[in-house]
């Protein structure tokens, strides 16, 4: 193996990242300066210090602070310094949960921060594509008819349902068929979640398994949460595979947030194994 497959093995080992990671933040806090003695009773601002302050000013007001602006952000800088000393001069920062927390934050951070950068490679992406098509696309959509039957025991629906297969059979219209409902009779390409807003989960369900049967035939009984329904399927279109460049974006996040979760878990389990745990149960 060459030095240069050597490096591009090392560039994908999710430690490297994390162990990158914490090196840029290190050399951010060693050229911002080190965190002062809470013993001292100085403290001084820095030049750097105010640059900073007035540059997060101005991200989050759009605008530069005013010399007023400025020295209120001072005296606040140095309020939150006096309390910061003072806190650990006292020992609050010890065995807080609160403190323990955002250190564990801060180290998951660093197992995350490279791949927040990273872009994925088109082969990366649609491969996670071609995997979960289904969860990209928009979905079958569905054209019906509906006869409302209305409520009762299994055997008194299926009763009126088979009168009503015998009154269409001999060509009774379906709209003079049934006892009335306000729901549509009719969908034309609905969505299952826009037939969930009119029957419920459970009638999308009896209607899914009708588009495995004969189209275009009265079906049933169907079960909705008003009761039970005569259904006649007339078209199912089921979605294409979606091209990769239509849902990008969607699947780069995915992929982001997938990564991310390997990543900070592969970090998380190379720090363990350096550690022996040792756990005494009452």
């Amino acid at each position: 193996m060459t030095v240069k497959e050597r490096l591009r093995g090392l560039g994908r080992e999710p430690l490297v990242h994390f162990l990158l990671g914490g090196l840029a933040i290190f050399l951010f806090f060693a050229w911002r300066g080190t965190e002062a003695d809470p013993a001292s009773r100085t403290i001084v601002i820095e030049k750097g210090q105010v640059e900073r302050l007035a540059e997060q000013f101005a991200q989050t007001y759009r605008r530069p602070p005013d010399p007023d602006e400025i020295d209120g952000l001072i005296r606040d800088y140095v309020k939150e310094e006096v309390y910061n000393r003072e806190a650990r001069r006292l020992g609050l920062d010890q065995d807080d949960s609160v403190i323990r927390q955002r250190l564990r934050q801060k180290m998951e951070y660093l197992a995350r921060s490279s791949v927040e950068s990273e872009q994925p490679g088109e082969a990366q992406l649609q491969k996670l594509l071609d995997a979960n098509p289904a969860r990209y696309s928009d979905g079958a959509v569905y054209s019906f008819d509906q006869v409302y039957l209305g409520q009762g025991d299994p055997e008194q629906v299926e009763a009126g349902a088979r009168a009503a297969r015998v009154r269409l059979a001999g060509g009774a219209d379906w709209h003079d068929v049934g006892e009335p409902l306000s729901v549509p009779g009719s969908m034309e390409q609905a969505t299952r979640s826009d037939i969930e807003r009119q029957f419920g989960d459970r009638f999308v369900d009896g209607l899914v398994a009708l588009a495995a049967g004969s189209p275009d035939q009265w079906h049933g009984p169907v079960v909705s949460g008003y009761g039970a329904h005569l259904v006649r399927l007339r078209k199912v279109v089921t979605p294409q595979a979606p091209k990769l460049a239509d849902v990008r974006q969607r699947v780069e996040n995915d992929w982001r947030a997938e990564t991310i979760d390997v990543r900070e878990k592969a970090a998380y389990q190379a720090l363990l194994d350096g550690y022996t745990v040792r756990i005494e149960k009452p």
